[in-house]
C-alpha cells in the first residue's frame, strides 16, 4: 500500500502542474495511488475535490483498459451479495454452536445472539478443517462429511439460515494437497459439496482469486453461488468475484477509499483485522465506503472477542445499510465531503432525491454540535438515523446546519429526502435505532476468557499393575515444546493483540513446573485386541458412534492388526477403557516424563533421531506396539515416538473451544503445506494442541492411547 508521504508528493505534483486540478493523464499518480487496496486520502480538505476528480478519472480509465464486463453483477440471482454487509465466521466446533453434551447444533440460538449483540448476520461461513487437518489422512471434504449429521445435517443448517434470510458459505482450501485425494479435481469436488449442502458461496481460503473454471461449474449446480476471496482481489477478477475480504488493510488518518468498491459499487468487501481488540478502524472503513464487516471472535481456537463499544457501533450501522443498500451499491457516492468538526469525516450517498451522509469520529472523545452544512432542498425531511430521531435543522440562505452527537470513535448518519421518497419500514427503523442508541456502550474492555483444565478422574492402586512401570515421585521442572500456530499452545490468549502470533509455525519452549506424585504408566499403548476384550466384557457402546473403530470389520480388529495400537477412538472412548481397567489417562507431563526419563532425553532412546527406533511411516500404517524394542524410553516404555499420537488427560476449555494435548507423533505426515498440523515421529517433549470438534472428527486413524494410575506412596 502506498504510504501517505508518497501519496502527498504525487498529489501535490499533479496539482502544481495542472493549475490546481489533478492531471488525469499523470500515470505515476494514477498507478501508484489508486492501485492500492485501500487508497489513502489526503489530510487537507482543500485537496479533496481534486482527489475525487482523480478517483473518477482513474475509474473510467481502468474500466476501459480492462474492457470491464459487469454482466454478472446485473444478474438477479447474485443481487444478494451487494447487501451482505455482516458476515459471521463460524467455527463449527465452537462450544456455543455445537453442544456436545446436548448432541445438537445451536444455530437458531447463535443467530438470535448475533442479532442482539451485533445487529444480525447477512451471511455465515461454516469453517471446518483447519487447524486440525493433517493429523490423519482425511481431506478438507472429509471434514465436512464427518461433522455431526454429515452433509445432510449441514444442508439442514443451510436451510435454517435461508429461512432466517441468511446466506451460507462453505470453505475451500487450495493448499490441501497432502491428504487423501478425491479422485477428481478440486473444482468438481467443491461443486459437489455445494450441490449436497445448498450453500450460497465459496470462501476461497488463502486465495486472491479462484480458478477461472469455478464460475461455469457453480452455475451448472444452481444459480447465485458466489466466490469470495480471502486475500485482496485483483481488479482483473472483479467481474466474476462478487465479494472479497479487506483483510489487514491499513487506513490513512483521513478515511481512505476501498479500491475495489470504488471500481465496482456492487462489489462487497468484508473488513477484517482478525487479531485486533479495537475494531473501529474496520467499522469506519466499512461505513465510509458503504461496505461490510466480518464478525470473527473465535479465531481457530484463539479468543478475539469484540468489546461492547464495537458491537454497539455495528448494531447502529447495519439497519441503515440494509434499508439503504441501493444507495451504497449505486453510482451516487461522493467520498470525503467537508464537515464542520475536526477529525470528523463524511461520505455522501445520493439517488432519486434521497441524500444520506455517513460520518465517523476519529477521536477518542465525543463530538457534539455542528457536523455538516449542506444544501437544503424544498420540502425535505431530515433525520438522524443513528439516534433514531427527526431533525429540524436551522436553514439559512438555502444551507442547512446539521447538528448532532457522535460518541468517541463512533459513527453518525443523516438522511434528507422528500416525503415521496419515504421507504417502507422507516418509522420502525427509527424506533429500533432509538432503542439501540439508548443501550449503546462506550466500553472498550476486552471480554477476556480464562482457559480452565478439566479435573482429572482419580484412579489409584497400591501395587504396580501388570504391564505398567512405576515412576516418581518427582519435581517436574522442564520445557515442553509446541508449534506456534493460530490456535495457540496452552490457552486461547497466546497471541499478541493487533499482531497475532509472532514467529508463526516455529517451535516454542514453555517451562512447565509441577510435582508429579508417584504413578504407573502402561509399558505400551492399548492394542486392538485389548480394546476388543474391553468391549466384550463391558458392553461399552459410545453415545455417538460416528467413525468409532472405523477400521474394524464386523466388530473385530482387522486380521493381523491385533497387537497394533487401537485407533479411531476419541477422548471419551479412551476414558471409558481406562475406567473399566481401573486406571486413567496419563497427564500431559506424566507422559512426557515417562518418555524422556530423568535425563530429559530428546527422544525416548537418546538425543538423536535414529532409524529403526520408531515407526516413521515408511510402511504406510501402524505397526505392532512392541515392534521397536530399541526405541524404548528409560523406563522401558514402548512406542512413545511415532506410530500413533496418544491422548493425554489434558482437556481444557475457555467456554468456546475445547482441546486436549496429544503426544508422541504418528506414522502419518501431511506434506505440501505449512498449514497442516504436525505429523510424523516427534520429540518426547513435543505436545500438539488438538481442538476437540466432535466424536466423528476426533476419532482418527493416527490417535491411540495408553493408561496410567496413581500409586499410593511407598512406606
Amino acid at each position: 500500500m502506498l504510504i501517505r508521504r508518497e501519496f502527498f508528493g504525487a498529489a501535490l505534483a499533479c496539482l502544481a502542474s495542472s493549475g490546481g486540478r489533478a492531471r488525469q493523464s499523470d500515470e505515476p499518480f494514477a498507478r501508484q495511488t489508486f492501485e492500492a487496496d485501500l487508497i489513502p486520502a489526503p489530510d487537507d480538505p482543500k485537496l479533496w475535490p481534486a482527489f475525487r476528480e482523480a478517483l473518477a478519472a482513474w475509474r473510467r480509465k481502468r474500466r476501459a483498459e480492462l474492457n470491464y464486463d459487469d454482466s454478472l453483477y446485473r444478474r438477479s440471482e447474485f443481487a444478494w451479495a451487494a447487501s451482505s454487509f455482516a458476515c459471521c465466521f463460524l467455527l463449527v466446533w465452537d462450544e456455543d454452536f455445537w453442544r456436545v453434551d446436548e448432541s445438537r447444533y445451536r444455530l437458531a440460538e447463535w443467530l438470535d445472539e448475533g442479532e442482539r449483540e451485533f445487529g444480525g448476520y447477512d451471511s455465515l461461513v461454516f469453517w471446518h478443517a483447519y487447524p486440525r487437518i493433517g493429523v490423519d489422512e482425511r481431506n478438507q471434504f472429509d471434514f465436512y462429511r464427518d461433522l455431526p449429521g454429515g452433509l445432510p445435517g449441514l444442508r439442514d443448517l443451510v436451510h435454517l439460515l435461508h429461512r432466517r434470510g441468511v446466506r451460507a458459505y462453505v470453505a475451500y482450501k487450495p493448499w490441501d494437497t497432502g491428504t487423501r485425494r478425491e479422485g477428481k479435481e478440486d473444482v468438481e469436488a467443491v461443486a459437489e459439496l455445494v450441490a449436497a449442502t445448498d450453500a450460497d458461496g465459496i470462501f476461497l481460503d488463502t486465495l486472491r482469486q479462484g480458478d477461472t473454471r469455478f464460475r461455469a461449474r457453480l452455475d451448472a449446480v444452481r444459480p447465485g453461488v458466489v466466490l469470495e476471496s480471502e486475500l485482496a482481489l485483483p481488479l482483473e477478477r472483479l467481474d466474476d468475484h462478487h465479494l472479497s475480504w479487506a483483510q489487514g488493510f491499513k487506513d490513512s488518518p483521513v478515511p481512505g477509499i476501498l479500491r475495489n468498491k470504488w471500481f465496482e459499487r456492487r462489489h462487497m468487501q468484508h473488513q477484517i483485522q482478525r487479531w485486533n481488540h479495537d475494531h473501529t478502524p474496520e467499522l469506519h472503513t466499512a461505513w465510509m465506503n458503504g461496505s461490510g464487516v466480518l464478525v470473527w471472535e473465535n479465531v481457530f481456537g484463539s479468543w478475539v472477542g469484540w468489546n461492547l463499544r464495537d458491537r454497539s457501533i455495528l448494531r447502529a450501522m447495519l439497519p441503515i445499510q440494509r434499508m439503504h443498500a441501493d444507495l451504497f451499491a449505486g453510482e451516487g457516492w461522493t467520498p470525503l465531503v467537508e464537515t464542520e468538526a475536526p477529525r470528523v469525516y463524511a461520505s455522501l450517498w445520493e439517488s432519486a432525491g434521497t441524500r444520506l451522509w455517513t460520518l465517523v469520529n476519529r477521536m477518542e472523545t465525543e463530538v457534539s454540535g455542528p457536523l455538516l452544512k449542506v444544501e437544503a432542498k424544498p420540502e425535505e425531511e431530515w433525520f438522524d438515523l443513528v439516534r433514531g430521531r427527526r431533525l429540524q435543522p436551522v436553514i439559512t440562505g438555502g444551507v442547512a446546519l446539521l447538528e448532532g452527537v457522535i460518541r468517541p470513535r463512533g459513527i453518525g448518519c443523516f438522511l434528507a429526502r422528500p416525503p415521496s421518497a419515504r421507504r417502507p419500514g422507516e418509522r420502525e427503523l427509527l424506533e429500533r435505532q432509538a432503542g439501540s442508541d439508548a443501550r449503546a456502550s462506550s466500553s472498550r474492555l476486552f471480554p477476556a476468557r480464562q482457559t480452565m483444565a478439566r479435573a482429572c478422574r482419580a484412579a489409584a492402586a497400591r501395587k504396580v499393575p501388570a504391564g505398567m512401570v512405576a515412576i516418581g515421585p518427582v519435581d517436574f521442572d522442564r520445557d515442553s515444546i509446541y508449534r506456534i500456530r493460530e490456535c495457540g499452545q496452552l490457552t486461547s490468549l497466546d497471541y499478541v493483540p493487533g499482531y497475532g502470533h509472532p514467529h508463526i509455525h516455529q517451535l516454542i519452549r514453555i517451562r512447565r513446573r509441577t510435582r508429579l506424585a508417584r504413578y504407573a504408566i502402561d509399558l505400551a499403548p492399548v492394542t486392538n485386541s485389548e480394546y476388543a476384550r474391553f468391549l466384550r466384557e463391558s458392553g461399552y457402546r459410545p453415545r455417538h458412534p460416528e467413525n468409532f473403530l472405523k477400521h474394524w470389520r464386523r466388530g473385530r480388529p482387522p486380521e493381523g492388526l491385533e497387537d497394533h495400537p487401537v485407533v479411531y477412538v476419541d477422548l471419551e472412548d479412551a476414558r471409558a477403557y481406562a475406567r473399566w481397567a481401573a486406571k486413567r489417562l496419563p497427564t500431559e507431563l506424566e507422559w512426557q516424563y515417562a518418555a524422556e526419563g530423568p535425563d530429559a532425553l530428546a527422544y525416548p532412546w537418546g538425543n538423536e533421531m535414529l532409524p529403526g527406533r520408531s515407526n516413521d511411516g515408511s510402511g504406510g500404517g501402524t505397526t505392532p506396539v512392541k515392534a521397536f524394542p530399541d526405541g524404548r524410553s528409560p523406563f522401558g516404555c514402548y512406542d512413545m515416538c511415532g506410530n500413533t499420537w496418544e491422548w493425554t488427560e489434558s482437556e481444557s476449555s475457555d467456554g468456546r473451544t475445547r482441546f486436549a494435548i496429544l503426544r508422541g507423533g504418528s506414522y502419518f505426515r501431511a506434506e505440501g503445506s505449512r498449514w497442516y498440523a504436525d505429523g510424523g515421529p516427534q520429540p518426547a517433549a513435543f505436545g500438539m494442541k488438538f481442538l476437540l470438534m466432535g466424536p466423528g472428527l476426533d476419532r482418527c486413524s493416527t490417535v491411540g492411547f495408553r493408561c496410567a494410575v496413581s500409586l499410593e506412596s511407598e512406606a
